[in-house]
């Protein structure tokens, strides 16, 4: 009898994973306790368990770079993202505390699903494994795909699900034929063994490999669905606007940062292509840019103006990773970090408000407890609620890219990475892009402060978890902005393995 010996399974590389996890699990059980219609208990065991997944990141930071099953990565590069997906998915469930139980969507599944779509999210920027990159993909999408249906009386949250869905495992399909290609050419689905194929198919006469470069393209079309790169782009708006406010912040902030970690580590394995896939993504960083911003300017949905938003900023880290090389990854992530604050913080303000009962308001909605969410119901926020219009203008100010919050500094090391790499004409378009959208986020501002309120105007739900969530962000922002260094060295010693 043959004994087959089996390679000793190295747990420690999934602390943080099996952290989350093991929390997201004891929340199915927790629950079954009273009670029945309060669920904060979870959120806060959600938070308590992500706060030991960010310190167990923190600690095993200067751990040596270790596997598992050499299909699971513990480096700087995972442990990075792992501190991101933590940190903005605790601020989403603190956001999520009240708003939940207002719109009446406060069950104890939403927040297993949320700790579920952070596993799959941390999963995929740790995998060394196309098939561990889909697998993390999967859980956070069909977590997400819930969660974007949670509005079950509204057809626009029945449509937004729907929508998701279909496009989804529509881009699905195309990453998993890309995966099956990919190992039909190479005999196997590891990075490592992608990174062998492509350098002997670029090898000077040697023959290229079709079959490669059609699975690597596939891989791009899955990873620009999930990114909502343009022309991957146009669930988002609808999405964006159909999905619980929060559960909207999770999939703009956490599901990207995924998606790039995992695009980063199959651009890294196929980076004797550069030449091929360089053009492309100079291509689609200048579209999604130039797309995502002009039609952002015709929105008077702030959910829908956000969403545009998020596909100009995807363009943005386009630029850095079109540059490639450390700085690049370097900037991509540091850009990551400030710009997930900004984007939960401007989420996290549009739940607070809502349109008082009777109101009527500019919204479409027939519930008393409808959304602020247009435009118009923004005007005199300032004299009505000085302190979040103040704490939403700072967040304008980061996505513009305006001194001296964190935007500016993210902008300027994407722009200058650029611009190294010989990139100039892509930077202007980036420089050129931000100023366009500089117009309708400075218009949201001059609305709080410069316009007369219309109607009887909107409602502040400001609850204590809230408080601490905007607090934290704002002050991240703000503190990025003016003492970037730290997080900008940990965003380069993070990449700074992949790029040799």
């Amino acid at each position: 009898m043959v004994s087959i010996p089996v390679p000793p399974l190295n747990w420690p590389v999934l602390v943080p994973l099996l952290i989350v996890t093991g929390v997201a699990l004891a929340c199915l059980l927790l629950d079954l306790l009273p009670p029945a219609d309060r669920k904060g208990h979870l959120a806060a065991t959600g938070v308590v368990g992500l706060g030991g997944a960010l310190v167990a990141s923190v600690i095993l930071w200067d751990h040596p770079t270790a596997r598992f099953q050499e299909m699971v990565a513990l480096d700087h590069f995972a442990l990075f993202f792992n501190a991101i997906v933590s940190v903005t998915t605790a601020l989403v469930l603190l956001l999520s505390v009240g708003y939940v139980r207002r719109q009446g969507i406060e069950v104890g599944e939403y927040y297993v699903l949320v700790l579920f779509a952070a596993v799959g999210m941390m999963l995929m920027a740790s995998a060394l494994d196309l098939l561990v990159i889909f697998l993390g993909l999967e859980l956070m999408s069909l977590s997400l795909y819930v969660l974007a249906g949670f509005f079950r009386t509204r057809a626009a949250g029945n449509e937004s699900a729907m929508k998701y869905f279909l496009l989804g495992a529509f881009a699905s399909g195309f990453f998993l034929y890309g995966i099956a290609l990919l190992y039909g050419a190479t005999g196997s689905t590891s990075l490592e063994a992608l990174t062998a194929a492509t350098a002997g198919s670029a090898a000077p006469g040697a023959a290229r490999d079709w079959v490669v470069l059609a699975g690597v393209g596939l891989l791009l079309v899955g990873f620009g669905f999930k990114t909502s790169a343009v022309p991957f782009h146009q669930w988002a708006p609808d999405v964006y606007e159909g999905a619980p406010t929060a559960v909207a912040a999770l999939i703009a902030t956490g599901s990207k940062a995924a998606a790039f970690a995992a695009l980063i580590r199959v651009l890294v394995a196929t980076r004797v292509l550069e030449a091929d896939w360089t053009p492309l993504l100079w291509l689609i960083a200048v579209l999604t840019m130039t797309v995502g911003n002009v039609i952002a300017l015709a929105q008077g949905n702030l959910k829908r103006m956000l969403a545009y938003s998020s596909v100009a900023h995807v363009g943005y880290m386009l630029v850095g990773l079109t540059a490639g090389g450390a700085a690049g990854g370097a900037a991509v992530l540091y850009y990551l970090v400030v710009y997930s604050f900004a984007t939960v913080g401007a989420f996290g303000v549009i739940l607070l408000l809502e349109h008082s009962e009777g109101s009527g308001g500019p919204e479409t909605e027939t519930d008393a407890r409808a959304e602020a969410v247009e435009l118009a119901s923004y005007g005199g926020l300032a004299a009505r609620h000085p302190v979040l219009a103040l704490v939403l203008t700072v967040f304008m100010l980061s996505l513009i890219g305006m001194p001296p919050t964190a935007g500016f500094v993210g902008k300027l090391y994407l722009f200058s990475a650029a611009i190294k790499s010989g990139l100039v004409w892509l930077a202007v378009i980036a420089v050129l892009n931000s100023v366009v959208a500089a117009y309708y986020y400075l218009r949201l501002i001059v609305y709080m402060y410069m316009r007369a309120p219309e109607g009887p105007g909107v409602l502040a739900r400001l609850t204590p978890a809230a408080g601490v969530s905007l607090a934290l962000a704002v002050w991240a922002t703000l503190h990025l902005g003016v003492l970037p260094g730290t997080v900008l060295a940990l965003a380069q010693r993070a990449v700074a393995p992949l790029f040799p």
